[in-house]
């Protein structure tokens, strides 16, 4: 039987959607994965670093990505965190840390 993708693959391609709702063209140019658990929960941290095109609304957008709401299915995206923002050039580059947790 196949399993459906992985939290880090739909984290990416919501990221990927929600940029391209607000009108960003986002890319990953990069990514890590570790399992994570509590005693309750199951789930997974994920690093990964964001390229765009460097405009303000890009950067105000990232900076309200923590408090955005992004459905993954099958997990809850528990915390997510905008680790740093840099611009070289018209690039901007950006690196997130996301908690999923695994539902039900």
């Amino acid at each position: 039987m196949r399993r459906g993708p992985d939290a880090a693959t739909l984290v990416e391609r919501r990221l990927i959607l929600a940029a391209d709702a607000a009108g960003h063209r986002l890319s990953i140019d990069g990514a890590e994965s570790v399992p994570w658990a509590s005693a309750t929960f199951t789930g997974a941290r994920h690093r990964m670093q964001l390229v765009g095109a460097l405009s303000p609304s890009l950067l105000q957008w990232l900076e309200a990505l923590p408090e955005a709401d992004l459905p993954v299915r099958g997990h809850l995206v528990a915390d997510l965190a905008l680790l740093s923002a840099a611009s070289k050039g018209d690039v901007l580059r950006a690196t997130i840390e996301i908690l999923t947790v695994e539902e039900g």
